[in-house]
């Protein structure tokens, strides 16, 4: 039976113990050799300190150690914490203080940028370095993945953990403030692989090329529905289009995810799709936002044998509903119906069932609803609440999820996308909170205040723009606030234009006008006749 998150990959290395299971370029490793990597880094980091429950930081680009490092992690009673790569030092280091990472494992290339990082994060005992031996002037003590990867344990380890501990923290941002660590469970992660596997169709004889980040739930689910299901994972980072899409020849992928902004590019005449068929490609999928009609258009032509799944979910329930492609030519810009084993309603602000045509809030009921946010138990009760539809004589302890997400259904029941209930900006597949790109702004030197809205994007969902007001005597120029700009953040939350004005409009209680912002953006855009 599996309960845990290894236990996924040990299963599988039970049963498909010569099957290729990690592929990052020429690092190749089968089921047994997984698991036997696993092991050995599970041990050894028991052996270091990590106890059960504790944090466990993955910063690492893609690769094979990183895949390995989240099911040992889990196999030490840890709780993993992917780390996107392309994080700025400021982000990472509120990620581990926030949750008070007791270990890091990382590169020997990122070293030298986490050292002074490090002296501001009590809470790290050690790390583990992928890629090259120990530096000599390192402060804390500093293992080898290589070294701990390869390792026989003298005897197994008990599991510490039972399915309904927390397995996994992934840290997305809300609409004000820093990023929150929404809390997954063993049984969050299982039930998620378990259910895209079934709506998928997934089996051990797919080939999954996984280009989404480990710290995206969808991301880690590429991952985690490969492995459940004996299948091959193969891991790459990119630059452009054409490089995704040679992979999908050279690995021959039956199964690839993405998000609006990379299959926007993959449309693209440049990325070489449409040039070769793609007999293995048996299926992809689209999540973080609507795809733009052009683009399914050519992606559908390109890939006339491929079907496509548009889906929909949120960090804090997973993957709440999908459309199944059947459904593509009817309703195109549907989000389709609930996932397996869940359900989906449309609730007013009485909290009952909206008709169909009524817009109200989509609410998560399953077993993908996750545990909440680390350290802010006032936000988790306004997340995740108590079932409204259950009658009153039922005392249950079950949770579901407000998602904030405004929708509608058809008379049909298929659900379709309105927008936000806050200011949250969703662009290139990243949820952005305006307050954290504001507060980054408000630290340039000329810049008094601040305020950012996300504009619609074809490509990317929606762009940032920003508007500032500067300090007394300053002019400054927006280009060279944008290039500043571009180096105090990742380039996801780079606004495309920054506009200097000489104030921001305010409501009638001193707040910044947002809706006003995007009014005036909405009016510049479609100037009078």
């Amino acid at each position: 039976m599996r309960f845990l998150t290894h236990h996924m990959l040990r299963d599988s290395a039970g049963r498909l113990p010569e099957k290729e299971a990690l592929v990052h370029g020429a690092e190749r490793l089968n089921y047994h050799q997984a698991w036997q990597a696993c092991e050995g880094l599970a041990d050894g980091l028991c052996d270091a300190g990590v106890v059960r429950g504790e944090r466990v930081g993955i910063l690492l680009e893609p690769s094979v150690p990183l895949a390995v490092s989240i099911f040992a992690v889990s196999r030490a009673g840890g709780v993993f914490v992917p780390i996107h790569h392309a994080l700025f030092a400021e982000q990472i280091e509120h990620i581990i203080r926030d949750c008070r990472i007791s270990a890091i494992i990382t590169s020997v290339s990122r070293y030298e940028a986490l050292k002074p990082l490090l002296q501001s994060c009590p809470s790290v005992r050690f790390m583990v370095l992928a890629g090259g031996g120990a530096p000599a002037d390192s402060a804390l003590p500093v293992h080898s993945y290589e070294e701990l990867s390869s390792r026989i344990p003298a005897q197994p380890r008990r599991d510490a953990n039972i399915e309904q501990d927390l397995a996994a923290i992934l840290y997305t941002s809300g609409s004000t403030g820093k990023p929150k660590g929404v809390m997954l469970s063993h049984a969050n992660v299982l039930a998620g692989a378990d259910i895209v596997s079934t709506y998928l169709g997934i089996t051990e004889q797919e080939r999954i090329l996984a280009v989404l980040p480990f710290s995206f739930d969808a991301g880690l689910n590429q991952l985690t529905t490969s492995v459940a299901k004996g299948a091959t994972c193969v891991m790459m980072k990119f630059l452009f289009a054409k490089e995704i899409v040679a992979q999908l020849h050279k690995e021959r992928i039956t199964g690839l995810a993405g998000v609006p902004p990379l299959w926007n590019i993959i449309a693209q005449d440049s990325s070489g799709l449409a040039a070769k068929p793609l007999p293995n490609l048996r299926y992809i999928t689209n999540t973080g936002g609507a795809l733009p009609l052009r683009s399914l258009e050519c992606l559908r032509a390109a890939l006339p044998d491929a079907r496509v799944f548009l889906m929909y979910g949120l960090t804090e329930a997973f993957r709440s509903t999908y459309l199944p492609p059947e459904e593509l030519d009817r309703r195109p810009t549907s989000m389709g119906k609930a996932i397996p084993d869940t359900e989906i309603w449309v609730l007013d602000e009485n909290g009952k069932i909206c008709p169909p045509g009524e817009i109200g809030e989509l609410v998560h009921r399953g077993p993908t609803v996750s545990l909440g946010y680390w350290g802010l138990p006032e936000l988790t009760r306004r997340v995740l609440r108590p079932n409204p539809l259950l009658p009153p004589e039922i005392d249950s302890p079950e949770r579901v999820c407000y998602s904030g997400d405004l929708v509608q259904t058809d008379e049909e029941g298929f659900l379709f996308f309105v927008g936000r209930r806050d200011n949250q900006i969703k662009s290139s597949g990243f949820r952005i909170s305006p307050n954290e790109v504001e507060a980054v702004l408000c630290r340039l030197d000329q810049i008094r205040e601040a305020a950012v809205i996300g504009v619609p994007d074809e490509m990317l969902g929606q762009h940032i723009r920003a508007f500032v007001v500067a300090v007394d005597g300053a002019t400054p120029d927006p280009a060279q606030l944008l290039g500043v700009a571009a180096t105090m953040m990742p380039r996801h939350m780079v606004p495309k234009a920054i506009e200097v004005v000489s104030e921001l409009p305010k409501t009638a209680s001193g707040k910044i006008d947002y809706p006003g912002l995007r009014r005036r953006v909405e009016a510049e855009a479609n100037p009078p006749s």
